[in-house]
């Protein structure tokens, strides 16, 4: 700390608090004796500074309680997350349309695929639930720069994206987008809201080896549909029903793929 300068409230602080270097502190006590009622306050708060202290001593040498170990709270955590997704992952059903053409057979997806589909919708709804409320910057580029847009979500996400779907018909317009982290590579994420000012967003990152069919879960308040296609994972989240939310997950799908 400089030795020059006038007194301040830091030094005052930093005196109390036993922080200071010797010159500074030889400079604020030969203050203090210049000011004796600054100095008589200055006295009591390092009296109640000992005081504390005193009263804490022995909280420094108690062993930390397990619950608070950095171990026990990573455990915590990851067992909170493994129970998150394990309550995803039931919630996810496969529904009827298919999207190698035709239409499949409703019914429970593979747990293995239940396991993939719970960490990728966990990660479309987070980042819905995130921007959907924003008010100031909802998306990074606006819809009124839509090849600006395609291009730069293409470039990040490492697809060439088709122009975002039309969504018009369903009452949605485009805001614009965004690119998020999506695990080892970018994800890009296209926002759409109706008159009302309710949202809608569509996620999309690279991963999975096999199309897929549609899957839907409602999953804390968002309806969701997944489906892979062409080497990407595709999600689209709304605070919608599932039968307002199908027609609309099929124009998107048939637009982008």
């Amino acid at each position: 700390m400089a030795t020059q300068g006038p007194i301040g409230e830091d030094d005052l602080q930093a005196y109390i608090d036993e922080r200071l270097a010797p010159a500074r502190r030889a400079m604020v006590e030969g203050f203090l004796h210049d000011n004796p009622d600054l100095k008589a306050e200055i006295d009591k708060q390092r009296d109640d500074r000992d005081a504390l202290r005193s009263q804490l001593a022995a909280k420094f040498v108690e062993p930390i309680p397990a619950r608070l170990r950095i171990d026990n709270l990573r455990a915590a955590q990851a067992a909170r997350r493994a129970a998150r997704m394990r309550s995803l992952a039931a919630s996810i059903a496969m529904i009827g349309i298919g999207l190698a053409g035709g239409w499949v057979i409703r019914g429970e997806v593979a747990p293995q695929r239940q396991i993939e589909a719970a960490s990728f919708v966990a990660s479309a709804v987070d980042a819905h639930k995130t921007y959907v409320v924003e008010v100031a910057h909802p998306v990074e580029v606006a819809a009124n720069d839509e090849a600006h847009l395609v291009k730069w979500l293409s470039n990040r996400s490492g697809r060439v994206l088709q122009p975002p779907p039309n969504l018009t018909p369903f009452g949605y317009s485009l805001v614009g987008g965004r690119v998020l982290p999506g695990g080892n590579t970018a994800a890009a994420q296209l926002m759409y809201e109706d008159a009302a000012g309710a949202r809608l967003t569509v996620y999309l990152r690279a991963g999975g080896d096999e199309e897929t069919a549609f899957t839907f879960t409602e999953w804390e308040g968002v309806s969701t549909f997944v489906w892979i296609d062409g080497g990407f994972q595709f999600a689209i989240a709304a605070e919608l029903d599932r039968d307002r939310l199908l027609p609309i997950a099929t124009r998107v799908y048939e637009r982008l793929a």
